[in-house]
């Protein structure tokens, strides 16, 4: 017993010198929104980083030392793979150089809104392939409490390597929001749950040499899988409160935005969440339903996550009956009416499109018989349910010929002033027209 013991100390040790002398080789499967940016924080920190993507052209790209996302500065990432300290490849026979391997791979829902882990169980499969002594391995994406435990961890117990004896196992949910000015990858606090004590502290040791923000260790994987989930699901929730607030006080002649402003000057016991055409993005609109997925297994029903969403995949239709109402009063039906659209990412400031609930909008216009047009700065062209979209120039005659003009996206980069004074009529999603109020008869606000 005290032989087994002593290896195991040696293998953690080993380890651990590794992550704490920089010595260590770390690997990032999956370089999007969220494996793009920690390769590159790890790579800065003066790890040796190897980065996998199935899809090739990103793993070109990075290797030309060519950048994709908008978090990162492009001379920052030239200078890592110049330097020889990043380099990407498709080749999953490199996980055997690595020593810790993060998986940042995206973790959607399927048809039927059941949660679909097969990037994670690819990438875990590829792991396990070439599992050895003394390596890490920490889920990043976003899942339901249970998915490291019970999804991860069997498949590489399949090699025939202990867990938390020959490796570590750990998860640590990614806080990426993009075109967020203040915190990025770098300086945003970390969680992390390791299977055991030892594959938590192995995990958060290379955390802490990576990243400025605070690593907190949690009991479990259990309990930051669950942290994470609850994050998105708090702001879910009070997102599609704010939606409904937005729904009853335009019915009452009210604005939404001036009732929030007066909200949050009360020093405790609110905190402002604004409504919008609906939620966009990677986590918020689907994170929660992973929640809702694994509460049947405990006989449970999450009434309010689930009335939250429906609330929230309502706004697009909302945004829809609005304008066409906007229109009537200038006897205009929808059918054959020019609507402009301002932005199509799901926030502003990016080029992210997923789950953009503006392309819910597109859909129901074009579907009503509406001529839908949009500009977006930061996406020239999109594809969607098979047709090809392009951003038009924002010209005056653009805006004079729309019959109107919807804000779906409040890009700071819009000059609301001039869109405003050119445009027939402005529909206001995001509020972005606050303090234009010589214009108050050409505007309505969400």
């Amino acid at each position: 017993m005290e032989l087994v013991k002593e290896e195991f100390n040696n293998t953690y040790l080993e380890l651990l010198n590794k992550i704490q002398s920089k010595k260590a080789v770390i690997g990032v499967i999956g370089l999007g929104y969220v494996g793009l940016p920690l390769a590159v924080e790890k790579a800065k920190a003066g790890y040796k980083v190897i980065g996998f993507d199935v899809q090739r052209e990103k793993v070109e790209k990075i290797n030309r030392g060519i950048n994709y996302i908008g978090d990162i500065v492009d001379s920052e990432l030239e200078k890592l793979v110049i330097d020889k300290k990043l380099m990407a490849t498709w080749d999953y026979s490199f996980l055997g150089e690595v020593d810790a391997v993060s998986i940042c791979v995206p973790t959607p829902l399927d048809k039927n809104q059941q949660p679909d882990l097969s990037y994670v169980v690819n990438s875990t499969k590829s792991i396990a392939k070439y599992l050895h002594r003394g390596m890490l391995v920490v889920l990043e994406s976003t899942t339901y409490p249970g998915t490291t435990e019970e999804v991860v961890k069997p498949i590489l117990d399949e090699t025939g390597l202990v867990c938390g004896v020959d490796y570590f196992l750990a998860f640590s949910p990614e806080r990426v929001d993009p075109g967020n000015k203040k915190y990025k990858t770098k300086n945003t606090p970390k969680v992390v749950g390791g299977v055991t004590k030892e594959c938590t502290k192995i995990a958060a040791s290379l955390y802490r040499n990576v990243l400025e923000g605070e690593v907190f260790e949690v009991s479990s994987p259990k309990v930051a899988e669950m942290e994470k989930i609850y994050e998105n699901t708090f702001r879910n929730i009070n997102i599609a409160l704010a939606n409904e607030m937005a729904i009853l006080c335009n019915r009452m002649g009210i604005n939404v935005w001036e009732v929030i402003d007066a909200a949050k000057t009360k020093p405790y016991g609110f905190m402002a969440f604004y409504p919008g055409p609906g939620l966009g993005g990677h986590c918020i609109p689907i994170d929660p339903f992973y929640l809702t997925w694994k509460a049947r297994e405990y006989d449970y029903h999450t009434r309010l996550i689930e009335t939250s969403g429906e609330i929230n995949n309502y706004m697009p239709e909302f945004v829809v009956e609005r304008i066409s109402r906007i229109l009537n009063k200038f006897k205009k039906p929808l059918n054959g009416s020019n609507v402009l659209l301002l932005g199509v990412a799901y926030k502003k400031d990016i080029d992210d499109l997923r789950e953009s609930p503006v392309l819910r909008i597109i859909s129901i216009l074009e579907k009503d018989g509406a001529v839908v047009k949009y500009n977006d700065p930061y996406i020239p062209e999109f594809k969607y349910n098979g047709k090809i979209y392009k951003s038009e120039e924002l010209t005056s005659d653009l805006l004079s010929s729309s019959d109107i003009v919807v804000i779906t996206t409040d890009h700071s980069k819009y000059d609301y002033e001039s869109i405003v004074g050119t445009s027939k009529f402005v529909f206001d999603t995001r509020n972005a027209t606050k303090n234009l109020s010589k214009y108050k008869n050409k505007i309505e606000v969400l």
